[in-house]
């Protein structure tokens, strides 16, 4: 496969199709397309029963620790970009702590559902951005904290290399960047599969590619940008890894 960046746009339209299909629950997955037909009351009975199953109870050691590690500094404001925003977990709670959050995703429905959302719970500073390509990213501005939450795995190396390195750039210096990964442990455990058939074990029939990352090859992939570690740890019995850096070139 021929990896040069100038082919995101085209692997984005082979992402598009699948992550239209957004993780609902721990274990379910849903289509944006259908719960845009929903009435307000019913998309927000389902949303908030998987946001508590992804959260709280059981669910509190994939989402909600860090959700409440985040807190304090969503408080303090600043601006928040969230890179493939999914159904808005993790968007929607930090812009109710206080940060103003631009969500960013391929698939313009997730967006959708994430908006009306926010206007019934009376989410006000958020912006919606469709991202098709990487010059989508240049009119971003300057971000405080650039959030990614298994977004940046799913297309080879050298294709993240050039949208992580683009998003980086409209982060402040002594910005942060928190990242969530799989590690190789987990990659190894389910069988060293090739990238792209692996995303079928840990996503779904539907998933086109996964790639493992640590904090070397997540280094890596963010050069030039020089990066200083706040936190690299495994979790959820190594089925995640969870990056925290500072920015400081």
């Amino acid at each position: 496969m021929n990896n040069s960046p100038s082919l995101l746009p085209d692997y984005l339209k082979i992402l598009r199709e699948k992550w239209r299909e957004v993780p609902s629950s721990t274990q379910d997955r849903t289509f944006s397309s259908d719960l845009l037909a929903l009435a307000d009351a019913d998309l927000l009975r389902l949303w908030q029963g998987w946001y508590d199953d992804n959260c709280a109870g059981a669910g509190y050691s994939t989402r909600g620790w860090y959700h409440d590690l985040y807190a304090p500094l969503a408080r303090t404001g600043g601006a928040w970009l969230e890179i493939g925003s999914g159904l808005g977990y993790d968007g929607i709670f930090f812009a109710q702590q206080g940060a103003q959050v631009t969500f960013l995703d391929i698939v313009e429905g997730n967006l959708q559902v994430i908006e009306r959302l926010c206007g019934i719970l009376g989410v006000k500073q958020v912006n919606f951005r469709v991202l098709t390509s990487l010059e989508d990213i240049r009119p971003l501005g300057t971000f405080d904290c650039i959030l990614a939450v298994g977004s940046l795995i799913n297309a080879p190396f050298d294709l993240m290399c050039a949208e992580r390195n683009a998003l980086a750039t409209h982060l402040r210096r002594d910005g942060r960047w928190l990242e969530l990964c799989y590690p190789r442990e987990r990659w190894e455990r389910e069988g060293s599969l090739p990238f792209s058939e692996w995303g079928k074990k840990t996503d779904g029939d539907r998933t086109p590619w996964v790639e493992w990352y640590d904090l070397e090859k997540l280094q890596r992939s963010l050069q030039p940008h020089r990066f200083e570690t706040v936190l690299d740890i495994n979790f959820h019995n190594h089925d995640f890894n969870w990056f925290d850096l500072t920015k400081r070139s």
